[in-house]
């Protein structure tokens, strides 16, 4: 082979590799950037990503094969903000000001006075059986499509009562970002949740990429009817399921089937579902978001009527949960920070 000839098979092959080169980085996004961008380089980026190397590194101690890596996380407080108080609260309150004019009654029955009069504290007063009835008369008697069409335009037109965001935007970018690095490691996601399964729904895909068939939450009882010809299933005035406390491990058996190996929490609610995922007898990785930062969002813990922070904060280290600090640990904590 000739010189020239030799230079020109050189020059094509170096054009080969470039543009293979060039294709897979176009293909890999995850690998070209650097993990988890919005959180600090502190010892809790660290520690999260050392489990997951751990989980996918085949013939190590602490692999986990696909099928098993089952990832859980808390909705209110760990994946969005709950303060002033929970998102669906925020709901509850403008559904019974839309609904006001068809009830007279209750301009002088509670809940639903305090709610009109703007007394927050008289709706807290009202304790357990107050929300129950806010519930009921905000979340029942329609059709679940009904439901799911109310809660998607409220979404739409709704904004948060401190920095006046659509409640859509109020995020944690930290925690998409941790969401979509554990996909990316092929685990599944999973919300279990306090919060109503249907309230959630229809957001969460369009928020965090987590389908609703992988939404655990607290339910109202449905049957199925037909209006007129059509089948539907109407929501009852009638709890149906609890998922929160020790109701969120009964959830994960009940509709995930497996026991996580990862889980992510905020508050005492989330205190079994930690100790149940870091139980097993394989690897098990447990996160506490604490709200330590005033500035950028809210700092409480101990003594909060939204996510109270208490017992599993007293028992994280001994049980090796991961304290997540706001604060120092994350860069933003929304995505609309400058």
């Amino acid at each position: 082979m000739s010189r020239s000839a030799q230079a020109v098979d050189a020059s094509l092959a170096s054009l080969f590799v470039a543009l293979v080169l060039l294709i897979a980085a176009s293909w890999s996004p995850v690998l070209a950037q650097e993990p988890l961008p919005s959180w600090n380089g502190t010892p809790a980026k660290t520690r999260i990503m050392d489990f997951v190397e751990a989980t996918v590194t085949e013939g190590g101690e602490g692999y986990v094969a696909p099928a098993k890596r089952i990832a859980v996380f808390d909705n209110d407080g760990t994946l969005w903000s709950e303060q002033p108080y929970y998102v669906q609260l925020g709901f509850m309150l403008d559904r019974v000001k839309t609904l006001a004019p068809q009830h007279p009654e209750w301009k002088t029955r509670e809940p639903f006075k305090s709610i009109l009069s703007g007394d927050l504290k008289g709706v807290a007063r009202g304790g357990e059986k107050g929300m129950v009835d806010l519930v009921m008369a905000t979340h029942a008697n329609m059709t679940s499509d009904e439901f799911s069409k109310i809660v998607t335009d409220w979404f739409a037109a709704s904004r948060h009562p401190k920095t006046a965001k659509p409640y859509t935007d109020m995020t944690y970018l930290p925690m998409r970002e941790l969401l979509d690095y554990l996909r990316a490691n092929d685990f599944r996601t999973f919300i279990v949740s306090g919060g109503g399964v249907e309230f959630m729904r229809p957001v969460t895909e369009q928020l965090y990429g987590i389908p609703p068939e992988q939404v655990v939450g607290s339910t109202i009882a449905t049957q199925y009817d037909l209006a007129g010809d059509v089948p539907v299933l109407k929501r009852l005035p009638k709890i149906d399921f609890i998922d929160d406390g020790p109701g969120k491990p009964v959830g994960i058996n009940k509709f995930i089937g497996q026991r996580p190996i990862f889980v992510a929490g905020n508050s005492d609610g989330d205190y079994e579902m930690m100790r149940w995922t870091t139980s097993g007898k394989g690897p098990g990785f447990a996160i506490l978001v604490h709200h330590t930062d005033a500035d950028r969002e809210y700092a409480y813990d101990r003594d909060s009527a939204f996510g109270k922070l208490d017992k599993a904060l007293n028992e994280a280290e001994r049980r090796h949960w991961l304290v997540v600090d706001m604060k120092n640990d994350w860069k933003k904590i929304f995505a609309f920070e400058q």
